[in-house]
Parts: C-alpha cells; structure tokens; sequence
C-alpha cells in the first residue's frame, strides 16, 4: 500500500508521535475522584459474575471497546487486522479509524476492512463530523458503513485538532443541523464522539436534539491530540500554540454526568483516559454503557494479536473483579450505589 497522500503522511505521523512521544493530556480523567464501596462480604461467587451486555443488538462479552484509531496506511492495516482478531476472540467491540482518507482514494479501503476476520464483532464507521460542511453528505456516510458492514457510525469532534493543523478545518457554522439530516436518513445508529475534550452540556442537549443514539464522550485525561499537533508543529510558534492547550477539556467523568443529566435517554461510551478494567467499570458504574481505550491497545496491535488478546482478557478480569468486591452479579447492579466520591 503506497502511502502518498497528505491524508495518509498525516495518519502515519499520528501513529508514530502516539507511539514515541509523550501525549498526555495535562488534566486527568476525573475517575480518581470515585471509588467503590468495598464488599468484604460480597455474597456472590467470583465465577458467577457477568460482564455480558447487549448494545445496537449485538452481544459483548463486557462492555469494552477498542476505540477508533487509525487505518488508510501499511501500518494501519496491520494493527486494525489485529485488533479485529482480538476482538473477535474476546468478544468486545471496536472503532476504526476517520475513514475520510478510504473514501477519497478507495484503493485504500482495505485497510479498514476488517469483517472477514472478525464477523461477530459489533464494528463502528468513522467519519469527521466536519466533512458535513465540506461536501459530505448522506452518500458519503453510507459509503463508509458499507465499506466495513458497520453496526453504527461514529462522527467525530474534534475542533481544537482542526484550529492547530495548518491544514485543517473550521469551518463548524450550522454543523448541527446537518448531523441531524444524517441521524434520520442513514441505516445504522449514529454515535456522536469526541477525540479527547469532552462535551458539555450544551453540547449535549445539541446532539439529543439531533437526534443520535449514543455519544462517547471521549473526555480529557488521556491522549491529547493538541501535544500530538504539537510534535508535528513545523515552527516554535505552531508548537508554543498547541503546548498551550496541553490542559484544555472537560474531563472524562464531568462529561458521562453531563449526559446523565441532559440526556439520560442516551446510551454513553466513555473513554479518554481510561487505562484498565477498574476504571471502566467506575464509568459503568457511573452510568456508561461501556468504556473505550485507544491508546495502550495501539501499543500492543503493533506487535501482535496475542499481546492485544493478552490485555482485552487483563482488563476484563479487573471489571469482573470489581464487580466481585462490590457484591455486583451483572452491570445493571454495578450501578446500584456501588461507586462513592471521595
């Protein structure tokens, strides 16, 4: 696969500044402000909990998700292959990455192709929500579900990403009004994402109104992509620009309590900052459907399906544990005042 495009030089950047450099966002999660209410007596045995949950009608085997990251290169052919492998054996969900790059040179569309290894997985399109307000439209959505047989499509937010590129766009003026031309016209649910910032509640009431299904609320605390925009910054004034939004964003839990109390209708992905089994099932706990994490299952994709597979099964004996030591049978008890703020 010949990586020639601006598009696909940028993705390769993406990963290789995600993989070598330090991106953390200078906020945290918000999740270290919680903590479950230990059960010494839990009255349940560990083998009889159940991390199953049914989302867009399909069944996980817990509620984690392999969020969106990359495709349209060589490399990312590799890892989104092995990501799909992994989360067909383990029976969680997955993302990929903006498929923007496939839909403009559709030689390039295999590498988000991931079906045919991965058949049962419930699999999520991607696309920039921005590209509404630059000649996508209906069409263009529906491509990119049939492209990979996606079960949902994810349009992404990202506006601080698109002010720090020197090649990106902003213009977001009557943005929403087109987002919810798409939630009724396309076959799949739509979910609306974040990359890393956050949603407020305006934000939110925005989206409902609009009508999309879910939103991943995709807050600060993890990876921010105005430091991964600042490695690739071609001055010191670019680079001094986006250091300064190294703590910018509305953190991940302030964002699912946002939904929560805008939205409650709404199913919630929570991701940004997320880094193990315990805090995906604080955000469980807390009200999300399930939660996502990018970051550490891109380290290990690009070495192999058995490392990936390896930490998928980490992480889902962490929530299982969690639920354990708080007496929690199944999810929907994990969310009856199992979880306290400091």
């Amino acid at each position: 696969m010949k990586e020639v495009t601006p598009i696909g030089l940028r993705k390769s950047e993406h990963i290789r500044i995600n993989l070598d450099e330090d991106v953390q966002s200078g906020l945290t999660s918000g999740l270290e402000q919680f903590r479950f209410v230990h059960h010494a007596i839990p009255e349940i045995n560990l083998q009889d909990v159940d991390p199953r949950v049914e989302l867009f009608g399909k069944q996980l085997g817990a509620p984690i998700l392999i969020s969106s990251m990359t495709g349209g290169t060589s490399e990312a052919t590799k890892i989104n292959l092995n990501l799909a492998a992994a989360a067909q054996e383990t029976h969680v969900a997955m993302g990929v990455g903006s498929q923007r790059i496939a839909l403009e040179h559709p030689e390039l569309a295999s590498s988000f192709q991931v079906r045919h290894i991965a058949p049962g997985i419930l699999l999520f399109a991607n696309l920039g929500a921005i590209q509404l307000n630059y000649g996508y439209g209906i069409e263009a959505c529906e491509r990119a579900i049939d492209m990979i047989e996606a079960d949902a499509l994810i349009l992404h937010f990202n506006p601080i990403q698109e002010a720090l590129q020197n090649e990106g766009n902003t213009q977001f003026a009557g943005l929403i009004h087109k987002i919810e031309a798409v939630c009724k016209a396309v076959s799949v649910p739509v979910i609306a994402k974040e990359v890393g910032w956050g949603f407020s509640k305006h934000d939110v009431t925005l989206l409902a109104q609009a009508g999309v299904a879910a939103i991943d609320v995709a807050g600060a605390g993890g990876t921010s992509w105005s430091q991964v925009e600042m490695y690739r910054a071609e001055s010191d004034t670019r680079r001094q620009l986006a250091a300064s939004f190294s703590d910018w964003g509305i953190p991940t839990a302030e964002s699912i309590l946002n939904v929560l109390e805008v939205a409650p209708e709404l199913q919630i992905i929570a991701s940004g900052g997320l880094r193990n089994g315990v805090e995906i099932a604080k955000c469980v706990a807390l009200g999300a459907s399930m939660g996502g994490m990018a970051g550490p299952f891109l380290k290990t994709a690009s070495q192999s399906v058995e490392d990936t597979v390896k930490l998928i099964n980490l992480i889902k004996e962490e929530l299982s544990i969690c639920m354990f030591a708080t007496g929690s049978k199944t999810l929907v008890e994990l969310r009856q005042g199992k979880l306290i703020k400091k």
